[in-house]
This record gives C-alpha cells, structure tokens and sequence, in this order.
C-alpha cells in the first residue's frame, strides 16, 4: 500500500485535492515533492470522473521507493473506489 485515500462529498461541483505527504515516511524533500507532482497530475488527468469530492492523499513509506508508473497505477485505482464510493452512496 503505498497511498491512503480519504474522501468525502462536497457541496460544490468541483474536486478538491488535499496532501499529506509525511516527512516520517518520506525523507528527502526532492522525493516528497516528486510524490506532491505525481499525485497532483494523476489528479488533473482524473478531475472530471472526481467532480463533488474532497479527497486527501496521505503517503506510506514504499511510495518513496517506488517508480512513476506504479505511483500513478495506484492512485488510478484510488479514484475508481472514491468513485464507486460514491456512486454506491447516491443509491
């Protein structure tokens, strides 16, 4: 697990991006600002399929180790679960 992803609905119609990227897990600050820009494109790329969420990313300790294209599989699968989240709670 390299990302924790809360999320919760708003009021508005745009998707809001919070981060908690943890010096604890995370030690160098070029790598914590590499993970700040990952997560923040693969948001971007995912806006429109998040719109009325406030979500917070927090890290974990492998996402400081591990390649672009993993970083941005896992977040893509965080999104789809926000997504079906909340999708699941509107029924």
């Amino acid at each position: 697990m390299m990302f924790t992803v809360l999320y919760k609905r708003n009021a508005g119609a745009q998707a809001r991006l919070g981060l908690a990227i943890s010096r604890k897990h995370c030690r160098g600050a070029v790598a914590r600002n590499r993970l700040k820009r990952i997560v923040r494109e693969s948001f971007r790329l995912h806006r429109e399929a998040l719109t009325g969420l406030d979500l917070v990313v927090i890290n974990h300790a492998p996402a400081a180790r591990a390649s672009n294209k993993a970083l941005f599989d896992s977040l893509t699968g965080h999104w789809q679960t926000c997504q079906s989240g909340v999708q699941e709670s509107k029924k």
